[in-house]
């Protein structure tokens, strides 16, 4: 795969870079020009990212390995945010998300939102098993413990 398609298929790309362009480019498409922007939904903007990168300096730190599953942790992260909702850099993907559809009022937004949300949920259960196999009862008693998505939850 080129280094180009390999950087369109990275899912933060896609969430931070190419749904949001994609999203204002059709907003003034089919808006003759202009947009809808409700200022006040921006700060899930800002949360959802910084959400994601800031865990996921955590997880680096903490479990070693790479980012994302690709190269996964060599050691199980169970504190921080880690303590709180077992997928925090994928909740951060939807937190963005979540901004975007809200602050451009967009269809296109919302439906890209739904998607992913069922995308990372297929994805969270194939990470589970993954790291089920290689950490064994310490991720089983984990996954007990702490919710995958909301905590107390769900």
């Amino acid at each position: 795969m080129s280094r180009i398609a390999a950087w369109v298929r990275s899912t933060p790309v896609r969430t931070f870079i190419l749904y949001p362009l994609a999203v204002v480019a059709w907003e003034l498409l089919i808006n003759n020009g202009t947009m809808r922007f409700e200022p006040w939904f921006v700060p899930l903007l800002a949360w959802g990212y910084l959400q994601y990168r800031l865990v996921g300096k955590y997880r680096l730190r903490h479990g070693g390995g790479g980012p994302g599953m690709d190269t996964p942790p060599e050691r199980l992260v169970t504190t921080g945010p880690f303590a709180i909702c077992r997928n925090p850099m994928y909740l951060g993907h939807v937190i963005f998300l979540i901004g975007l559809t809200l602050t451009f009022q967009s269809a296109l937004a919302a439906l890209l939102t739904v998607a992913t949300v069922i995308w990372f949920h297929l994805r969270v259960r194939r990470d589970e098993r993954r790291l089920t196999e290689r950490f064994g009862q310490p991720y089983a008693d984990y996954m007990a413990r702490v919710k995958r998505w909301i905590p107390e939850l769900f």
